[in-house]
């Protein structure tokens, strides 16, 4: 999906979007990828450790989900429609990005115990 969107970004928009818009465009490509790369991370970390307590991954992962909605998507949003009030909602993903990580920095921290 990521690529498909960054080349979309790269050819199809790249004559509709002012530069600024096309840096926002590919900013939400970027995080998108690799937070994607993380929840790919985060499901081989829960499968590594199956007889060990994964909820903190399990929501980490939720968290990354929603970080891509609300970060990338309403930067996608707000490049292409320039829909500038979905501004207000592009920290929530931001946040959930941060706790994301958080959890998953705890549970490395944790040892992975029962």
């Amino acid at each position: 999906m990521c690529i498909t969107l960054g080349a979309f970004g790269a050819h199809g928009l790249k004559m509709i979007l002012s530069p600024e818009s096309m840096s926002v465009f590919q900013t939400a490509v970027t995080y998108q990828m690799w937070h994607s790369f993380a929840l790919i991370l985060i499901a081989l970390m829960m499968d590594a450790n199956v007889h060990s307590n994964t909820k903190l991954l399990v929501w980490s992962a939720r968290l990354m989900g929603i970080g891509i909605v609300f970060f990338s998507g309403s930067l996608y949003f707000l490049a292409v429609f320039n829909c500038r009030w979905l501004g207000v909602i592009t920290p929530i993903g931001g946040i959930s990005f941060l706790m994301a990580w958080l959890l998953i920095f705890i549970f490395s921290l944790k040892g992975h115990r029962k």
